[in-house]
């Protein structure tokens, strides 16, 4: 008796079975997930990238950051990334819904950036974030020697002064054996700027019902710097 038919039927069943079990259950679990509104703040969370972050976002997949970068804060008892200063609580499906892509990754040659834009911040009197990233990626030896991530000078121009500065130029954040010669600037390529807004953009700070409404307590300052001393080992 010829079995072929079974045999092909019983492999076909088990894998549409298994199709259904790991991509089916999980899209009507997860795909009818939508923004919430908090009616106290008047926004929908998660709140959609402005349009130069969402550029960085392509910058950042062209790159190849997710190689390094995990973005996706593990629940205590699974690591210690809360512990690290990675985030405050639990990444989400919901933190996600917004992306096209994500880029969840797999190594952590680097620290995850989940959160890293709450980490170094701009405000309306500084710009300490964006001058640390720009630092860090036209050389992260600046911010954090020893780090075994590779330099993004491309994403920067030397090109000469002519009349005025350039108001974008980088030139007085960088060391002196940094320093371009004399009458020339170090300026962010409009690639290096979309990048530092979309990283600055990188930040899960609502508590969603599904996280209880209830913050991780935030780890101590001093294991939070411990943390950023790995920003890009």
């Amino acid at each position: 008796m010829n079995r072929a038919p079974l045999i092909f039927l019983g492999i076909f069943f088990a894998l549409a079975f298994s199709w259904t079990g790991i991509v089916l259950v999980n899209q009507i679990s997860y795909g009818d997930l939508t923004p919430v509104y908090d009616e106290n703040d008047g926004i929908a969370y998660p709140q959609a990238l402005p349009g130069i972050a969402q550029q960085g976002r392509l910058v950042y997949q062209d790159l190849g950051c997710v190689y390094c970068h995990t973005q996706q804060v593990r629940r205590p008892g699974f690591g210690a990334d809360i512990e690290r200063g990675w985030g405050e609580r639990q990444s989400v499906a919901r933190d996600y819904i917004r992306e096209p892509r994500v880029f969840l990754g797999s190594m952590r040659t680097g620290p995850d950036l989940r959160n890293v834009g709450t980490r170094y911040v701009d405000t309306p009197t500084s710009k300490a974030g964006s001058e640390w990233h720009h630092r860090h990626l036209y050389d992260p030896q600046i911010t954090s020697p020893g780090s075994n991530m590779p330099p993004f000078k491309f994403l920067y121009e030397t090109r000469k002064i002519v009349g005025e500065p350039s108001v974008n130029a980088i030139t007085h954040l960088l060391p002196e054996q940094y320093q371009p010669e004399a009458g020339y600037e170090v300026v962010p390529t409009k690639r290096a700027e979309s990048l530092v807004a979309y990283l600055l953009s990188l930040k899960d700070t609502y508590a969603y019902p599904e996280t209880n409404n209830v913050y991780v307590e935030p780890a101590p300052e001093e294991t939070k710097a411990a943390g950023q001393k790995e920003e890009s080992k």
